[in-house]
């Protein structure tokens, strides 16, 4: 199998609802959007959001607008790879090499924007970017050995991940700031520190987890030598 002809795999919760919306969006998209410009106007999104974040020192409404740039995001990435399929001008050697070096982009501008942001610590946003280029890179090696690409794991995607970042945004907007620093045993973090850890926790649990269930597959798959 080529192996940039990959199977796709989603099951996430909301996978085939948005699959139903997406190709009737798609469908009625003008000729003149091309995946391309969709692939930019999901990357456009990722620099509102990262912004929005950046902003936000100077006030808490702008987490409207990084929410609002999730949206954006949501509508490029997810429509994209759908509008090719559905006209049938799939490129897939093209279209894997600049959707998932875009996916990067998108991850690090966000993530660099969160933590500059006045609600997060740097160095904790910086294990979520850890957690998410891990399961990025086993969804990578996967699609290499096994022309299949895994883009959800145990009911999560990237829509659920950009809806739950969303409803975090709204946390930080209604919680009060004043409440938001703890001091334990020496170490202080902001409060909301604790839902980023969680966040980086679960990717980097899904990414472990994920890896040694697959080792064994691969152990029966390729043996070691008997001398």
């Amino acid at each position: 199998m080529d192996k940039t002809t990959e199977i796709r795999i989603q099951t996430s919760v909301l996978s085939a609802v948005e699959k139903k919306v997406l190709v009737w969006m798609a469908s009625r998209l003008p000729l003149w959007v091309t995946p391309d410009l969709l692939t930019a106007i999901g990357f456009f999104g990722a620099l509102i959001s990262g912004g929005g974040y950046v902003l936000s020192n100077w006030g808490k409404g702008f987490l409207w607008l990084s929410s609002f740039g999730f949206v954006v995001n949501w509508f490029g990435d997810s429509l994209d790879g759908t509008l090719a399929r559905v006209r049938r001008i799939e490129r897939p050697k093209y279209g894997f090499y600049v959707d998932h070096n875009v996916d990067a982009m998108t991850a690090l501008v966000i993530v660099l924007g969160a933590g500059m942001s006045p609600f997060l610590t740097f160095s904790v946003v910086m294990l979520v970017l850890t957690g998410y280029l891990l399961l990025c890179i086993f969804t990578y090696i996967n699609t290499y050995l096994q022309g299949v690409l895994k883009i959800s794991y145990s009911g999560m995607g990237p829509t659920e991940l950009r809806l739950g970042i969303i409803i975090i945004n709204i946390l930080f907007y209604f919680l009060p700031m004043e409440n938001t620093i703890f001091d334990f045993m020496g170490i202080t973090a902001k409060f909301f520190d604790l839902l980023a850890l969680g966040v980086a926790f679960l990717l980097m649990a899904l990414y472990f987890i994920n890896f040694f269930m697959d080792k064994r597959k691969y152990e029966k798959i390729d043996p070691p030598h008997r001398y």
